[in-house]
């Protein structure tokens, strides 16, 4: 008999799948991939903006005595409004509008860890704990028990004090984890925010596999891991720090 039927309905199928992805806003870059996605034994997720909303709130600010707590706050505040980390808007949420007049210079963005600028002549530093340890500056707090992201604050070489920042986890991320279970996919969470805050929202969602304090070729490595033990992954990021 003639396979015109199938010569006309497979590539239909197809094209139909790939319509039914994009009305759901899911773009395919060609069929393959669907032949691909029906295969996905593991799912690795970023956890900031994928399975969070990614809008922070600060929750508590901790200057030491020896620094004014309004000219820190000022001076990361402006330092901040130069990254498109969800951490920047909720710092500048808190602290208010932003001082231009404040003489920063040298800003550099240090991957996995945080910003880096000159201000008045003395270097300035904001980010996480590892951002801290580069430099060699001093701290003499258990940053490893709190279960928030902690940004850490550094300047003229010294410790400054920290910033505790919260998120909340998107109402459909506990739903979507475990359907992925019920088709036998697992689920593993990689980010560069610290274990504590990662492992908390890991057991919130049920998700298998969680590993924090990632710089982003950590992630790469990670992913190169999984799929070194004969697994086909998918990974899913918010696109701002994934890419």
């Amino acid at each position: 008999g003639c396979p015109c039927a199938l010569v006309i309905s497979i590539p239909l199928g197809y094209f139909g799948g790939i319509g039914a992805a994009s009305r759901n806003g899911i773009l395919f870059k060609g069929s393959n991939f669907l032949d691909a996605i029906a295969e996905i034994q593991n799912v690795v997720m970023d956890k900031t903006g994928t399975m969070t909303e990614g809008v922070f709130k600060v929750q508590e600010v901790s200057i030491t005595s020896e620094f004014n707590k309004d000219e820190i706050l000022q001076m990361v505040n402006v330092l901040e409004s130069k990254s498109t980390h969800p951490v920047a808007t909720a710092i500048h949420n808190y602290v208010g509008d932003i001082n231009y007049s404040i003489p920063l210079e040298n800003v550099e963005e240090i991957a996995g860890h945080g910003l880096k600028a000159t201000v008045n002549g003395k270097e300035l530093l904001v980010g996480n704990f590892k951002l801290m340890d580069k430099f060699n500056i001093n701290y003499d707090i258990n940053h490893a028990n709190i279960v928030y992201t902690v940004i850490a604050i550094a300047y003229d070489k010294k410790f400054a004090g920290y910033i505790t920042i919260a998120d909340s986890v998107k109402e459909d991320a506990k739903i979507t984890v475990d359907n992925l279970h019920k088709m036998n996919v697992k689920a593993t969470m990689l980010s560069g925010d610290k274990s504590t805050v990662v492992k908390y929202v890991a057991d919130q969602l049920g998700i298998d596999n969680a590993f924090g304090d990632l710089l982003p070729e950590d992630k790469v490595n990670k992913v190169k891991e999984i799929k070194a033990k004969n697994q086909t992954v998918a990974f899913v990021g918010d696109g701002i720090n994934d890419a």
